[in-house]
């Protein structure tokens, strides 16, 4: 068996961005590499392990076995490289290196929430640490955090995972809005009834595609949207009623675009949590991290 011992990280590196991205296009785009340097780092990681890692072609982009092994290990490396440069940080009392982050869509506008003052102080101390900050549903996070592909997280957690730590963080309010195009949005809240909310189509987060009908008790959902974003565009186009975070909302309340309908009867708050693998729990990065989020949480602005 040949020694493998002088490959280069990099040529793994760029494997398993082509394996994760399923193909060139994509990769060139990740990497800002040459369709040409990506096809020679490969052809020279091949050489040097001594079999085809993969099958490509123009229609379809394929590990062989040896790959997918060769890219479960290297998964596993640089999961090692990152806790030697942490215990070697740690001895030296300098924090340094790679912190997986991931958070629900559309809570950068949450004083609370947003991760950027956490971020701000993490760094502030001269840290050097790269972070991988990931979006995306609660149920997606959850799982990454469980899997080991996320460090950290944070956001409105089932809290299904055995393996998985989590704690409390703030409360998330949420009121039931509607686009000033929409023929509720001129009505008042006391003219409003159930019959009014029941005939107007509903725009659901698809993750919470039950809970949301269930809090107005709609029949049935005329759209349903992945990201935040997504929701503000169904609303604000005048055809839907729907939720979302209050201070999400808020910029188009205040300019008149959004109204919530019925606070008093449709308002709620959802917990977010932040979440981590049970058995990193003292990872320094980690903690660090957490020590970051509950100072800015505390701090304010």
């Amino acid at each position: 068996m040949r020694r493998l011992d002088n490959i280069d990280i990099r040529l793994l590196r760029v494997f398993v961005a082509l394996a994760d991205a399923r193909g060139f296009a994509d990769a060139q785009i990740a990497l800002n590499l040459s369709q040409s340097t990506l096809s020679t780092h490969l052809a020279e990681l091949e050489k040097r392990i001594g079999a085809q890692l993969c099958f490509r072609g123009k229609q379809q982009f394929r590990l062989t076995e040896i790959g997918q092994a060769t890219y479960d290990a290297a998964q596993k490396l640089f999961l090692d490289l990152d806790n030697f440069t942490l215990r070697v940080s740690s001895a030296t009392g300098n924090l340094s290196g790679r912190l997986r982050v991931g958070a629900s869509d559309g809570i950068y506008t949450s004083e609370q929430l947003g991760l950027h003052r956490a971020i701000d102080r993490l760094l502030a101390g001269g840290a050097d640490v790269f972070i991988e900050l990931t979006l995306g549903t609660p149920s997606e996070l959850e799982q990454m955090v469980a899997d080991g592909e996320l460090d950290v997280a944070i956001g409105p957690f089932s809290q299904k995972a055995p393996s998985v730590t989590y704690i409390d963080f703030t409360s998330e309010p949420h009121s039931l809005y509607c686009g000033a195009k929409h023929p509720l949005f001129g009505k008042k809240d006391s003219d409003i009834d159930l019959r009014d909310i029941e005939n107007s189509r509903f725009s659901v987060r698809r993750y919470r595609y039950f809970d949301d009908l269930y809090l107005v008790g709609h029949p049935r959902a005329s759209a349903s949207v992945v990201e935040m974003e997504g929701q503000a565009m169904m609303l604000l186009s005048g055809h839907f009623i729907g939720f979302l975070p209050c201070h999400f909302a808020a910029p188009w309340v205040k300019e008149g675009r959004l109204r919530a309908l019925k606070p008093a009867s449709f308002d709620f708050s959802s917990m977010h949590r932040i979440a981590y693998r049970t058995q990193n729990g003292s990872s320094p990065i980690i903690l660090a991290f957490l020590e970051a989020v509950r100072i800015a949480k505390n701090d304010g602005p």
